[in-house]
C-alpha cells in the first residue's frame, strides 16, 4: 500500500459508495466522536463527514502514503489523521463514541487484536462496526479479473475468497462476539459499479496497488495483452458501451458493554 493516488483510482470511488450504505445501517446519532480504523485514503472518513454530522473524526492507518493522501484531501477542521498500528492503538480506553473499520480488517495480520483494540477505545455503550468486500461472489470487478487470469494461467492459485476467509458473515460474527461485544449483527450491502467503457475498467488495475494490480504489473507484456483480451471477451457492455457490475460487502456491528469488555 505505497500509493494513495493509485488506490483512489483503483478502489476509492467504490469505497465511498459502499461506505454510504454502511453508515445508513450503522445509524449513529449526530455529534459523535468517531475513530476510523485503517482509514486508508479517507473514503470512510469523508463519508462520515458528509452524512453523519460528527463532532470529530480521527483516522488511523499504518500506511504513511495513505495517511498523507487522506490528510491532503480532507481539510475539515473536525478531522485528524495519524500513522499508527491499529492492533496497538495510541489512544486511551473509552476515547470514542463510535469506532469503525472500512474495508481493512481482512488486511490486518491479527484481526482479533484489532477488534479487541476497537472495543477497548470505544466508550461504554458505543458502537463498533466494520465492513469488508464479499470476495466469494459479490465483488464482481475482482472476481471477473481473477477468473480471466486463471483462463490464461491455469496454474494460478490465487482466489480472493480463499485468501480472505474473514470476508463472510459467520467469521465476522464470531470475530465480534469473541471481542465480547453485545448485540452483534451482520448485514449485506450492495452497490452498482458502472464503468464508462473497457478502458475505465482496465486502467485502474495498472496502478500496482492491491493484489490484482500487483499481479498484473508482474506479468510480461504478452501475458498482460492476453489477459486484457480475455477480459474484453468476458465483460459485456450495455447499449451505451458501459460495463455494469455489482459490488457487495458484509458489514458487522456491535456495542461495547456498559461495564466494558467481559
Amino acid at each position: 500500500w505505497l500509493s494513495g493516488g493509485a488506490y483512489e483510482r483503483f478502489m476509492g470511488r467504490w469505497s465511498r459508495r459502499i461506505a454510504v450504505g454502511f453508515l445508513e445501517w450503522l445509524a449513529q446519532a449526530p455529534h459523535q466522536v468517531w475513530l476510523d480504523v485503517g482509514c486508508g485514503t479517507g473514503a470512510l472518513t469523508t463519508t462520515i463527514l458528509a452524512t453523519s454530522e460528527p463532532a470529530a473524526v480521527t483516522g488511523l492507518d499504518l500506511s504513511e502514503p495513505f495517511v498523507a493522501a487522506a490528510a491532503a484531501a480532507v481539510g475539515d477542521r473536525r478531522v485528524s489523521f495519524r500513522v499508527g498500528d491499529v492492533q496497538r492503538m495510541p489512544f486511551e480506553d473509552q476515547s470514542f463514541d463510535t469506532v469503525v473499520a472500512g474495508l481493512s480488517l481482512n488486511f490486518m495480520p491479527e484481526p482479533h487484536r484489532a477488534v479487541a483494540e476497537m472495543t477497548r477505545v470505544a466508550r461504554a455503550g458505543g458502537a463498533v462496526g466494520a465492513y469488508v468486500w464479499d470476495y466469494s461472489r459479490g465483488m464482481q470487478m475482482l472476481r471477473t479479473f481473477w477468473d480471466a487470469a486463471r483462463k490464461i494461467d491455469p496454474a494460478l492459485a490465487v482466489d480472493e475468497a480463499q485468501r480472505n476467509p474473514l470476508c463472510a458473515p459467520e467469521p465476522l460474527e464470531r470475530l465480534f462476539a469473541g471481542a465480547r461485544l453485545a448485540n452483534v449483527e451482520v448485514e449485506y450491502i450492495e452497490i452498482e459499479t458502472r464503468f464508462a467503457d473497457f478502458d475505465d475498467y482496465w486502467a485502474p488495475f495498472e496502478g500496482g496497488t492491491g493484489p490484482a494490480p500487483a499481479y498484473l504489473r508482474a506479468l510480461d507484456p504478452d501475458a498482460r495483452a492476453a489477459l486484457a483480451g480475455e477480459l474484453r471477451r468476458s465483460l459485456k457492455a450495455d447499449s451505451a458501451g458501459s460495463i455494469v457490475l455489482r459490488a457487495g460487502a458484509w458489514a458487522v456491528k456491535g456495542s461495547r458493554h456498559h461495564d466494558g469488555p467481559r
